[in-house]
């Protein structure tokens, strides 16, 4: 019946994956509740409500500490495969995870010498 066999799995996945969040939003309508009053109208931010206004300047250093965790977040997330088939993949593949480190460790030592790892 499929042109390419042994997809029918991925096909029920991606038919699932798209089922759950309409499933979970049309439940979500049925059984929520149906008035509008101020409280759900009013603005709050973790159940309290809000103090100053939302356009305030953060400091540069919180982005520098997200972007750094990003970087080696998605290093783990490239690591992570490899290591799970390191006995199938062989020297190449070590050499090549090894210059990939390297190239990170090469960002985390000038991240360093900028001070981007610092808190004060």
């Amino acid at each position: 019946m499929f042109v390419l066999s042994g997809y029918e799995y991925l096909l029920g996945f991606l038919l699932i994956c798209g089922l759950v969040p309409v499933g979970a939003l049309s439940v979500s309508k049925l059984v929520g509740p149906r008035t509008r009053g101020p409280e759900r109208r009013s603005t709050y931010e973790s159940g309290i409500e809000p103090v100053g206004g939302a356009w305030i300047q953060f400091n540069i250093r919180y982005y520098m500490f997200a972007l750094v965790f990003v970087i080696f977040d998605v290093e783990t997330v490239f690591l992570y495969p490899w290591a799970v088939a390191f006995s199938k993949l062989g020297l190449l593949a070590f050499i090549e995870a090894l210059i990939f480190i390297a190239i990170l460790v090469v960002g985390l030592v000038y991240a360093w010498r900028k001070g981007a790892l610092e808190w004060s």
